[in-house]
Protein backbone atom coordinates (compact mmCIF):
# COMPACT_ATOMS: atom_id res chain seq x y z
CA UNK A 1 0.00 0.00 0.00
CA UNK A 2 1.47 3.36 -0.96
CA UNK A 3 -0.27 7.02 0.53
CA UNK A 4 1.27 10.11 -0.93
CA UNK A 5 0.18 13.51 0.22
CA UNK A 6 1.50 16.61 -1.87
CA UNK A 7 0.23 20.13 -1.50
CA UNK A 8 -0.40 20.43 -5.14
CA UNK A 9 -0.28 24.27 -4.86
CA UNK A 10 -3.87 24.33 -6.87
CA UNK A 11 -4.75 23.38 -10.42
CA UNK A 12 -4.21 19.63 -10.17
CA UNK A 13 -5.92 18.74 -13.12
CA UNK A 14 -3.02 20.10 -14.34
CA UNK A 15 -0.15 18.45 -12.32
CA UNK A 16 -1.81 14.73 -11.74
CA UNK A 17 0.42 13.06 -14.74
CA UNK A 18 3.15 14.50 -12.43
CA UNK A 19 2.73 12.44 -8.86
CA UNK A 20 0.50 9.59 -10.80
CA UNK A 21 3.72 7.85 -11.89
CA UNK A 22 4.94 7.53 -8.58
CA UNK A 23 1.40 4.45 -8.44
CA UNK A 24 -0.39 5.85 -4.91
CA UNK A 25 -3.04 3.46 -3.58
CA UNK A 26 -4.60 6.71 -1.97
CA UNK A 27 -3.53 10.07 -2.66
CA UNK A 28 -4.20 13.02 -0.39
CA UNK A 29 -4.15 16.60 -2.12
CA UNK A 30 -3.99 19.97 -0.31
CA UNK A 31 -5.32 22.84 -2.28
CA UNK A 32 -6.91 20.54 -4.89
CA UNK A 33 -9.90 21.97 -7.24
CA UNK A 34 -13.40 21.13 -6.89
CA UNK A 35 -14.10 17.94 -9.05
CA UNK A 36 -16.14 19.36 -11.37
CA UNK A 37 -13.38 21.12 -12.51
CA UNK A 38 -11.47 18.27 -12.35
CA UNK A 39 -10.99 17.63 -16.35
CA UNK A 40 -8.00 15.36 -16.46
CA UNK A 41 -6.64 14.64 -20.38
CA UNK A 42 -8.12 11.80 -21.86
CA UNK A 43 -5.41 9.53 -21.22
CA UNK A 44 -4.64 10.62 -17.18
CA UNK A 45 -6.04 7.67 -14.81
CA UNK A 46 -8.77 8.29 -13.11
CA UNK A 47 -9.31 7.55 -9.53
CA UNK A 48 -11.87 4.70 -8.41
CA UNK A 49 -13.21 7.05 -5.19
CA UNK A 50 -13.02 10.37 -4.50
CA UNK A 51 -13.94 12.59 -1.42
CA UNK A 52 -13.24 16.93 -1.76
CA UNK A 53 -13.85 19.11 0.97
CA UNK A 54 -14.05 22.73 1.02
CA UNK A 55 -15.42 26.48 0.88
CA UNK A 56 -13.14 27.41 -2.21
CA UNK A 57 -13.58 25.33 -5.40
CA UNK A 58 -10.07 25.98 -6.47
CA UNK A 59 -8.79 25.03 -3.58
CA UNK A 60 -9.61 22.32 -1.22
CA UNK A 61 -8.73 18.76 -0.09
CA UNK A 62 -8.92 15.84 -1.73
CA UNK A 63 -8.71 12.06 -0.97
CA UNK A 64 -8.31 9.59 -4.33
CA UNK A 65 -8.28 6.08 -4.42
CA UNK A 66 -6.69 4.51 -7.29
CA UNK A 67 -7.12 0.91 -5.75
CA UNK A 68 -9.80 -1.29 -4.43
CA UNK A 69 -9.40 1.28 -1.40
CA UNK A 70 -12.81 2.60 -0.71
CA UNK A 71 -13.98 5.70 1.72
CA UNK A 72 -16.40 6.39 3.85
CA UNK A 73 -17.09 9.77 5.94
CA UNK A 74 -17.45 8.15 10.10
CA UNK A 75 -20.26 9.87 11.42
CA UNK A 76 -18.44 12.09 14.05
CA UNK A 77 -16.80 13.85 11.44
CA UNK A 78 -16.31 17.83 13.09
CA UNK A 79 -16.91 20.08 10.09
CA UNK A 80 -15.61 22.79 11.99
CA UNK A 81 -12.11 21.55 12.31
CA UNK A 82 -11.25 22.53 8.65
CA UNK A 83 -10.16 20.60 7.06
CA UNK A 84 -8.97 17.23 8.89
CA UNK A 85 -11.51 14.28 7.76
CA UNK A 86 -11.98 11.04 9.57
CA UNK A 87 -12.59 8.13 7.11
CA UNK A 88 -12.70 4.49 7.05
CA UNK A 89 -10.81 3.27 4.27
CA UNK A 90 -11.90 -0.69 3.20
CA UNK A 91 -10.93 -3.15 0.55
CA UNK A 92 -12.85 -6.21 2.13
CA UNK A 93 -9.23 -7.17 2.88
CA UNK A 94 -7.19 -4.77 4.88
CA UNK A 95 -9.32 -2.04 6.59
CA UNK A 96 -8.21 1.31 8.52
CA UNK A 97 -8.80 4.75 9.49
CA UNK A 98 -7.34 7.65 7.63
CA UNK A 99 -7.12 11.06 8.84
CA UNK A 100 -6.86 13.58 5.82
CA UNK A 101 -5.56 16.40 7.00
CA UNK A 102 -4.65 20.00 5.49
CA UNK A 103 -4.70 22.19 8.55
CA UNK A 104 -6.19 25.59 7.15
CA UNK A 105 -8.94 27.28 8.65
CA UNK A 106 -8.50 30.96 8.98
CA UNK A 107 -11.84 31.70 10.89
CA UNK A 108 -10.67 30.13 14.04
CA UNK A 109 -9.40 32.89 16.36
CA UNK A 110 -7.56 29.96 18.48
CA UNK A 111 -5.51 29.80 15.32
CA UNK A 112 -5.71 27.91 11.61
CA UNK A 113 -2.99 26.21 11.45
CA UNK A 114 -1.45 22.98 14.08
CA UNK A 115 -4.01 24.15 16.56
CA UNK A 116 -6.54 22.28 14.16
CA UNK A 117 -4.78 19.40 14.20
CA UNK A 118 -4.79 20.11 18.04
CA UNK A 119 -8.58 20.30 18.71
CA UNK A 120 -8.69 17.35 16.35
CA UNK A 121 -6.52 14.67 18.73
CA UNK A 122 -8.52 15.81 21.37
CA UNK A 123 -12.08 15.32 19.16
CA UNK A 124 -11.38 12.18 17.81
CA UNK A 125 -9.50 10.83 21.06
CA UNK A 126 -11.30 7.11 20.84
CA UNK A 127 -10.74 7.09 17.09
CA UNK A 128 -6.96 7.26 17.86
CA UNK A 129 -5.65 3.83 18.77
CA UNK A 130 -2.14 1.93 18.15
CA UNK A 131 -3.77 0.09 15.34
CA UNK A 132 -4.63 0.67 12.23
CA UNK A 133 -4.90 4.24 12.22
CA UNK A 134 -2.93 6.80 10.01
CA UNK A 135 -3.04 10.34 9.78
CA UNK A 136 -1.34 12.38 6.88
CA UNK A 137 -1.07 15.35 4.83
CA UNK A 138 -0.27 19.32 5.27
CA UNK A 139 0.13 19.93 8.66
CA UNK A 140 1.22 23.38 8.05
CA UNK A 141 3.46 22.91 11.48
CA UNK A 142 6.86 22.03 12.63
CA UNK A 143 8.55 22.15 16.31
CA UNK A 144 10.39 24.96 15.22
CA UNK A 145 7.21 27.32 15.69
CA UNK A 146 5.97 26.11 19.21
CA UNK A 147 4.43 28.84 20.82
CA UNK A 148 5.52 27.85 24.91
CA UNK A 149 2.63 29.43 26.26
CA UNK A 150 0.09 27.56 24.05
CA UNK A 151 -0.73 23.79 24.64
CA UNK A 152 -2.08 23.66 20.91
CA UNK A 153 1.77 23.61 19.29
CA UNK A 154 3.36 20.76 17.36
CA UNK A 155 5.37 19.25 20.13
CA UNK A 156 2.01 18.90 22.13
CA UNK A 157 0.37 16.82 18.98
CA UNK A 158 3.40 14.54 18.35
CA UNK A 159 3.42 14.04 21.91
CA UNK A 160 -0.30 13.28 22.19
CA UNK A 161 0.04 11.40 19.16
CA UNK A 162 2.63 9.11 20.24
CA UNK A 163 1.14 8.44 23.78
CA UNK A 164 -1.35 6.53 21.78
CA UNK A 165 0.92 4.74 19.96
CA UNK A 166 1.12 6.63 16.71
CA UNK A 167 4.72 8.02 15.40
CA UNK A 168 5.50 9.90 12.39
CA UNK A 169 6.69 7.33 9.61
CA UNK A 170 9.35 9.87 8.59
CA UNK A 171 10.96 10.26 11.41
CA UNK A 172 11.16 6.99 12.63
CA UNK A 173 12.51 5.83 8.93
CA UNK A 174 15.00 8.39 8.53
CA UNK A 175 15.85 8.50 12.54
CA UNK A 176 15.27 12.49 12.49
CA UNK A 177 14.71 14.70 15.28
CA UNK A 178 10.99 16.74 15.25
CA UNK A 179 12.29 20.49 14.17
CA UNK A 180 15.69 19.11 13.15
CA UNK A 181 14.26 17.27 9.50
CA UNK A 182 17.26 16.94 7.02
CA UNK A 183 14.36 16.69 4.28
CA UNK A 184 12.12 19.66 4.14
CA UNK A 185 8.51 19.13 2.28
CA UNK A 186 8.02 23.09 1.69
CA UNK A 187 10.13 25.50 0.23
CA UNK A 188 8.66 29.23 1.09
CA UNK A 189 7.52 30.68 -2.46
CA UNK A 190 8.86 28.32 -4.04
CA UNK A 191 12.60 29.57 -2.46
CA UNK A 192 15.23 26.71 -1.89
CA UNK A 193 16.67 29.14 0.43
CA UNK A 194 13.43 29.14 3.02
CA UNK A 195 12.81 25.12 3.30
CA UNK A 196 10.76 23.58 6.00
CA UNK A 197 9.05 20.05 6.75
CA UNK A 198 5.15 20.57 7.37
CA UNK A 199 3.87 17.57 5.74
CA UNK A 200 3.57 14.47 7.75
CA UNK A 201 2.35 10.48 7.96
CA UNK A 202 1.48 9.45 11.13
CA UNK A 203 0.73 5.55 11.89
CA UNK A 204 0.01 3.22 14.49
CA UNK A 205 2.41 1.19 16.11
CA UNK A 206 0.82 -1.95 14.52
CA UNK A 207 1.61 -0.45 11.07
CA UNK A 208 5.58 0.79 11.59
CA UNK A 209 6.75 -2.34 11.27
CA UNK A 210 5.17 -2.31 8.19
CA UNK A 211 6.98 0.60 6.20
CA UNK A 212 9.40 -0.17 3.76
CA UNK A 213 9.90 3.05 2.88
CA UNK A 214 9.40 6.86 3.09
CA UNK A 215 10.56 9.03 0.52
CA UNK A 216 10.33 13.05 0.27
CA UNK A 217 10.52 14.90 -3.02
CA UNK A 218 13.40 16.91 -4.16
CA UNK A 219 13.28 20.64 -4.94
CA UNK A 220 14.88 20.43 -8.41
CA UNK A 221 12.09 18.03 -9.59
CA UNK A 222 8.84 19.55 -8.09
CA UNK A 223 8.92 23.34 -7.83
CA UNK A 224 7.71 24.00 -11.17
CA UNK A 225 4.85 22.58 -10.25
CA UNK A 226 3.98 23.53 -6.29
CA UNK A 227 6.22 25.08 -3.46
CA UNK A 228 5.53 21.90 -1.75
CA UNK A 229 7.20 18.31 -2.79
CA UNK A 230 5.54 14.86 -1.94
CA UNK A 231 5.75 12.77 1.04
CA UNK A 232 5.36 8.91 -0.08
CA UNK A 233 5.11 6.04 2.47
CA UNK A 234 4.68 2.59 1.28
CA UNK A 235 3.50 -0.05 3.46
CA UNK A 236 3.75 -3.57 2.80
CA UNK A 237 1.00 -5.79 4.14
Amino acid sequence: MRIITWNCNMAFRKKADFILPYKPDILIIPECEHPDKLLFPIDTPKPTDLLWFGKNQNKGLAIFSYSNFRFTVLDNHNQDLQMIIPIAVTDGQFDFNLFAIWANNPTDRDGQYVEQVWKAVHHYNNLLTDTRTILVGDFNSNTIWDRKNRAGNHSNVVKILEGKGIFSTYHLHHHQTQGTEAHPTLYLYRHKDKPYHIDYCFASKDLLDKVSSVEIGDFDDWAKYSDHVPVVVTFEH
